[in-house]
């Protein structure tokens, strides 16, 4: 009897060690609908950072696995995405992408003690709310727009301009930041109007832009629906400079846009995949046949980041990871990475593109 309940601890003492061997983390984002592609970016991300964590021992010598909701960019399935990734046991989560997704998540994290780091929420509430345990490794709106809203008015102050937006978080949050530049300027829009997200034409909008006399259209909304405007556009043969966000940096535009794509502007974060510290990195991707193109490597920043401030703390606990974050600095990916009180980098360098032959390159 004696030998059987010895065999049983030494069983369940087993059972518990591989239990705590294992930390989870969870990813979050749409992964399917209209922004899958953006959703596969971030996931590809995180996926390669855990498994490269891993690979070097893991964090505090335990492995890292990786959970993966879809919150379909949608405020009401981020939030029960959040509540499942919470109930699994994750401690920390990447994401998630859009805004209107990551701002309701981010107080079910909040309540749960969970870190959040989004790679490609933009809209400046996400931080401004004042939750501790928020972070993201992209810059934001405010200096989005404002760096939009002074490209307007520098080289088309005197022609007509229009400003769209699909009325999203992210859409009318960016839309509304470059106008507040652009009207700063002494310049005031032609047109400033929402457009339905999701249609399948958008011949009418553009038709009334032409209508007008625009010169110029900016943007604020997500890569499908800026790709159709561009398409509505060049299929009416109206030659109007188009100008977006941070969205337009995956490859399905050009794939939807087509011709169409050529010469359209964008702003997003200097392209990490130029850094010399990512070149080992970059070519780990490149060998699976996948381009870490757009949100990939800020994807892979915040895994980083997460798995350096627990070894720096010596701890998983929320409280000394969440300090170590805002206190320390962090080699990755990306480049040098620290967070000022709010969770927002202090460094944010929003950079022109422009595609070009199917792929976006820095405007020289």
């Amino acid at each position: 009897m004696h030998r059987i309940i010895a065999i049983a601890i030494v069983v369940l003492a087993a059972m518990f060690s591989s239990a705590r061997a294992e930390v989870l983390i969870g990813v979050s984002s749409a992964m399917t609908g209209r922004l899958a592609w953006i959703g596969e970016q971030g996931q590809r991300g995180a996926e390669m950072a855990v498994a490269d964590v891993n690979a070097a021992g893991g964090v505090l010598g335990q492995k890292v696995r990786l959970i993966s909701v879809d919150d379909f960019c949608d405020p009401e399935q981020a939030v029960a995405a959040a509540q499942k990734l919470v109930a699994d046991g994750v401690v920390f989560v990447v994401g998630h992408y859009c805004s209107g997704a990551s701002i309701p998540a981010s107080k079910v994290y909040e309540e749960a003690g969970v870190v959040e780091i989004s790679p490609g929420s933009t809209n400046p509430q996400l931080t401004e709310l004042g939750r501790g345990n928020v972070f993201r490794t992209i810059g934001r709106d405010d200096a989005q727009g404002f760096i939009a809203g002074n490209y307007l008015a520098d080289r088309w102050g005197d022609k007509k301009i229009a400003i769209l937006h699909d009325n999203s978080t992210y859409g009318k949050g960016l839309a509304d930041e470059t106008r507040k530049q652009l009207n700063k300027r002494g310049v005031t829009e032609a047109v400033y109007d929402a457009y339905t997200p999701g249609m399948d034409d958008y011949s009418a909008e553009v038709a009334a832009l032409q209508t007008a006399g625009v010169s110029a259209l900016y943007v604020g909304g997500y890569h499908a629906d800026v790709a159709l405007i561009a398409r509505a556009a060049h299929d009416r043969g109206y030659t109007v400079q188009l100008i977006s966000g941070d969205a337009l940096a995956t490859e399905e535009f050009a794939l939807i846009a087509g011709s169409a794509a050529e010469g359209t502007l964008f702003t997003f974060p200097a392209d990490p995949r130029r850094n010399a510290g990512a070149a080992a990195i970059v070519e780990q991707f490149r060998a699976e046949n996948f381009e870490p193109a757009g949100y990939t490597l800020l994807s892979y920043c915040a895994v980083q980041v997460w798995a350096q401030a627990v070894a720096k703390a010596g701890s998983l606990a929320p409280k000394a990871v969440i300090a170590t974050l805002h206190e320390q600095q962090f080699d990755t990916v990306i480049g040098r990475v620290d967070f000022d009180d709010k969770g927002d980098l202090t460094r944010q360098s929003w950079v022109w593109y422009v595609w070009r032959g199917g792929e976006y390159v820095p405007v020289e």
